[in-house]
């Protein structure tokens, strides 16, 4: 290293007096220039506002501005340069990037588990997005973890477990079934942390065959093996049946394999079936199993006093997977995964001590350095935006949207029923409605094999005239026996009657030429 006091140099820039030269660079003082910044910023938010957020929530203006792949990449100039482009320039890639992107807070997106835009959330990712906050200590964001404490102490109590719990906010309901596959485990096994899988006896885990594919997807990263999955059959109606679970552990024990944990699911993602809790509860203690509740989805009918009976059982859980970004809208993403553990299980199983971090030495109370106890170390502020949004809309304004939505959901089934050339799949238990749109052509055919292959191909044809033209999204899937079929998903507030009404009259002027 080379160090130089100059009073001017070769470079572009102007160099001060007692510049230093370190290395062929001059410190010369902040080479970003934040004024500029701040006008960029400024300049942008009205961008946001206008194409973000009003036109992309306004039910007259498109849901998505489809492109294919290729096409996509020249709309918008996607190739790095070495040089940097103006400030103006950068706002139309913003614009860009904007116009070609799904508007999923759109009254007519029902494609996935999320949708709608709450404002208050939104806000409070503003604030996240600009602190740009890192939540595993007390030190660098104190606010942040006092309010993820705060929080979850809430949805537990929400959960039932009225002497609260322990949990952390994961970066997905993926993560959060894979924490509680992983807690499970330690909790049986305490010496696979420091020893490993080798010498470890056959684990086994039970989930049903309905369940998020992020069970399976578990199993494989944490060494379990996907064989070691074992499938329990569901109903009709997509719920786990108990018995079944019951044939199946004892199965496990005759192989000579050590059960360890059911993973049950309220709320499956195509049909949305909530598992017997209760009696998987049951099954559970008689074995000595942990007990893990995927709610990532259903989890938001525990805010309704209507519709909590859902989840009944839930509070015998030892671990919950709870994603308020789905039904209460606390927008992407924003998932808890949340134990009933109190002796400090969850630290251990995943605490690594990093002395750099979290030095026992601090001036502080260091229990509220939670960090330790996720797989993570950089974790984002994810809490916030849910705390945020309680706030302004109070457990009643969230009970009431899950009120609100599930009465939408019962009013579409029911305008099925009624319409010609619609066919519910089976009774509505959530917000997920399915149902088969027949065009003209198919209805006085015979429901035998040729029939159904007709109508497994309407859907996929439908579902691309909506996309090309912008009108609405709506997903489709094949499902166990069934054909194709539409899953209408309703979560937002934004969503009217009137919306209900032409999802049915689009996908029949989309397909009654099928």
């Amino acid at each position: 290293m080379s160090s130089l006091i100059c009073e001017n140099g070769g470079s572009s820039k102007p160099v001060k007096k007692n510049a230093v030269l370190v290395d062929g660079v001059y410190l010369n003082g902040p080479i970003m220039d934040s004024k500029a910044g701040e006008r960029f910023v400024e300049e942008a938010f009205p961008i946001i506002m206008e194409e973000a957020i009003r036109k992309a929530t306004d039910v007259n203006e498109k849901v998505c501005e489809w492109q294919p792949p290729e096409e996509l990449k020249q709309c918008l100039d996607l190739d790095l340069r070495e040089g940097g482009e103006a400030p103006q320039q950068i706002l139309k890639r913003c614009k860009d990037v904007i116009k070609y992107s799904v508007k999923t807070g759109h009254p007519r997106f029902f494609n996935q588990l999320y949708a709608g835009m709450d404002h208050y959330s939104l806000v409070a990712r503003f604030i996240t997005e600009a602190i740009n906050p890192s939540v595993y200590t007390f030190e660098v964001s104190p606010t942040f973890v006092m309010i993820e404490e705060v929080i979850l102490k809430k949805m537990s109590e929400c959960v039932g477990w009225e002497e609260g719990g322990d949990g952390i906010f994961s970066p997905g309901g993926s993560i959060s079934n894979m924490y509680a596959v992983n807690l499970a485990r330690y909790k049986h096994c305490p010496s696979i942390k420091d020893e490993g899988l080798s010498g470890m006896p056959r684990l086994v885990m039970f989930t049903s065959e309905e369940c998020h594919y992020s069970i399976g997807k578990a199993a494989a990263f944490l060494g379990i093996g996907t064989k070691n999955v074992y499938v329990v059959p569901a109903d009709e109606r997509g719920k786990m049946i108990p018995e079944e679970l019951e044939k199946q552990v004892q199965r496990a024990v005759k192989e000579g394999a050590v059960p360890f944990i059911v993973c049950a699911t309220a709320g499956t993602t195509v049909l949305g079936a909530f598992d017997p809790l209760e009696k998987i509860a049951d099954i559970c203690q008689k074995h000595g199993l942990w007990f893990h509740v995927d709610a990532s989805w259903g989890g938001g009918a525990l805010m309704s006093n209507k519709h909590r009976h859902l989840l009944n059982g839930i509070q015998r859980a030892d671990s919950v997977a709870w994603n308020p970004h789905k039904m209460l809208m606390a927008g992407l993403q924003c998932c808890a995964f949340l134990v009933k553990d109190k002796t400090g299980l969850f630290e251990k199983c995943h605490s690594s001590q990093a002395s750099y971090l979290f030095q026992q030495d601090k001036f502080y109370d260091v229990r509220y350095d939670t960090g330790d106890k996720s797989i993570q170390c950089s974790r984002r502020a994810d809490a916030f935006k849910f705390w945020l949004m309680w706030k302004a809309v109070g457990t009643r304004g969230l009970e009431d949207r899950v009120n609100r939505a599930l009465a939408l959901a019962r009013y579409l089934a029911e305008e099925i029923k009624k319409k010609e050339g619609f066919r519910l799949i089976l009774e509505p238990e959530y917000a997920n409605v399915c149902f088969w749109y027949i065009p003209p052509s198919l209805r006085n055919m015979p429901d035998g094999p040729e029939f159904w292959k007709k109508l497994h191909q309407v859907a996929p044809v439908i579902k691309e005239r909506m996309m090309k033209k912008g009108s609405m999204m709506v997903g489709y899937q094949p499902h166990r026996d069934k054909v194709n079929f539409f899953r209408q998903i309703i979560i937002s507030p934004q969503v009217s009657r009137e919306d209900m009404d032409f999802v049915l009259q689009e996908i029949e002027a989309l397909g009654k030429d099928l």
